[in-house]
């Protein structure tokens, strides 16, 4: 039996999926914290509300941290929200 989902639950999970990238991408705290524990950031995010896939969960467990670090530094900083902690502004 082949697996699929209805349009609106795949439309929420890659709505949500595009927010968590964006995140990692712009919110050095959260980028921070993801980095620490990939597993309780990622919990915390889906009891916020947010629905991720198994699928989309071993996929992000299984992105070297080291891609997000890079992708935001490759993104103008004006489009970065800075940790107040790290020294950075």
């Amino acid at each position: 039996m082949p697996y699929w989902k209805p349009e609106r639950q795949v439309n929420v999970a890659q709505r949500s999926i595009e927010i968590l990238i964006g995140r990692l991408i712009t919110d050095e705290a959260f980028r921070a914290a993801f980095y620490e524990n990939a597993a309780a950031t990622l919990e915390a995010f889906i009891e916020s509300g947010h629905e991720l896939t198994a699928i989309e969960l071993a996929a992000l467990s299984s992105t070297p941290f080291e891609f997000w670090a890079v992708a935001a530094g490759q993104i103008d900083p004006r489009l970065q929200k800075a940790s107040l902690t790290s020294g950075k502004q």
